[in-house]
This record gives structure tokens, sequence and C-alpha cells, in this order.
């Protein structure tokens, strides 16, 4: 199991933003930005370059509940922004293999980024 399975099953504590049935979203442990939130499937996609036609509602799920949570932070505003990242693979940063969106925002984020 991965960290991300582990919190979503509540076998590993996190802050918790948003759960409903097809994603859960948490306050990351070493956060990039004042608010940076990773936003998971709770069915295991392993990266987005690995999903398929068949992940397609939950890959669209996955980018709501990041609007969504967005707006219940305040920064989904036009005086606000957020940027939404998914890392795939070791040379993108890639540390967790279950596919997760980094909600990031709360500071003016440059480009380009890394």
């Amino acid at each position: 199991m991965t960290i991300f399975e582990r919190i979503i099953a509540r076998e590993f504590p996190a802050d918790i933003v948003h759960e409903d049935e097809q994603t859960f979203a948490f306050r990351d442990i070493n956060p990039q930005a004042p608010v940076h939130v990773l936003i998971v499937p709770k069915r295991v996609v392993t990266r987005v370059g690995e999903a398929s036609a068949e992940d397609q509602v939950l890959l669209g799920s996955l980018l709501l509940t990041a609007g969504e949570v967005a707006r219940k932070l305040g920064v989904c505003s036009s005086d606000t922004g957020f940027r939404l990242v998914i890392n795939h693979g070791h040379d993108a940063g890639e540390t967790v293999p279950h596919l997760h969106i980094h909600l990031l925002a709360g500071r003016p984020l440059s480009w380009p980024p890394g």
C-alpha cells in the first residue's frame, strides 16, 4: 500500500480537506506554498500516463474536486489563483506512485516552474 492508500484508509494521519465517493484531498506534509493540498483518487491509478479510457470519469472528477477545494479554501477568485500540478515519474519529481494533483496557492507562483 502506498502512503496515500494508508491515509485514505485512516491508517496514517492527515489534515483532510475534502472527501467524496471517488476522491480524497489533504494538506501536504511538506508544503511548497501556503496552500498545498494533494487531491488523490480513492481507486489507485499509478500515474496519469498510465491511465486508460476507463479512467476518464475519475480523471474528470479529480479536476472538478480541485476546483471545489480551491473555492472552499478561498483561493479561487479574481484576486487570487491557484496552480494544479501532476508529476509523472522520477524526472518530474514524483515520489508516490499513486496519481495525485498538487493544488498550490497562497502566494504568487513563478513561471516557468522548477
